[in-house]
């Protein structure tokens, strides 16, 4: 299992690298959630499938996806959809792109009568939309092994999600898990010009 620490250290070296220019393509670094998100994954069984945002690099970690790997995708442009389906792990850059795919991919398991979850992050922006409540009240419909965990940092992009949005709903539903954290990476790249 990685560690705080590990999971800082993983995001300053892929910092160090865009900054060095050896990365040629946007990345989005995490931060300031580790010890929540190193909580949820003790949840989540290395069978479940994880679903994720363009900011992923903890998720595919915590899934148990080799750093190495993670590190060398990072490296051919492709920080923002790391996927790997042999480790039951896909992630988009379209903004609550995944829920849909999530919430079928749950529906399939729960008529082959598997015992495997899903689980599918977004941020608090993904969480105002209507492809999330959707999502969600199928879901609880249904009944589908499906956890949504929504990571609010505040902010829909870089601007605060409350001023954009208003108030932001709460789901009543089991099936959301949200927590709240201060970001400690801008939301894209590394806060500094780089010329490739």
């Amino acid at each position: 299992m990685m560690t705080a620490e590990m999971l800082r250290t993983f995001e300053e070296t892929i910092a160090a690298d865009f900054e060095a220019a050896n990365i040629r393509a946007p990345v989005h670094l995490s931060g300031g959630n580790e010890t929540q998100l190193i909580e949820i994954f003790q949840d989540i069984a290395p069978e479940d499938w994880v679903f994720s945002t363009y900011r992923n690099h903890f998720h595919a970690l915590l899934h148990g996806l080799p750093a190495d790997w993670v590190r060398a995708q990072i490296h051919a442009g492709r920080s923002m959809f790391l996927s790997s389906p042999q480790h039951c792990f896909l992630s988009s850059a379209i903004v609550g792109g995944m829920l849909p795919i999530a919430v079928g991919v749950a529906a399939a398991l729960q008529r082959l009568g598997e015992t495997r979850h899903v689980w599918v992050f977004v941020g608090d922006m993904a969480a105002t939309t209507g492809a999330f409540h959707e999502a969600v009240q199928y879901a609880d419909g249904q009944d589908l092994p499906v956890h949504f965990v929504v990571e609010d940092n505040g902010f829909s992009t870089d601007s605060p999600t409350l001023e954009c949005w208003g108030k932001v709903p709460v789901s009543l539903s089991p099936r959301v898990r949200r927590y709240t954290y201060a970001r400690t990476w801008p939301h894209s790249n590394i806060g500094k010009w780089v010329n490739f």
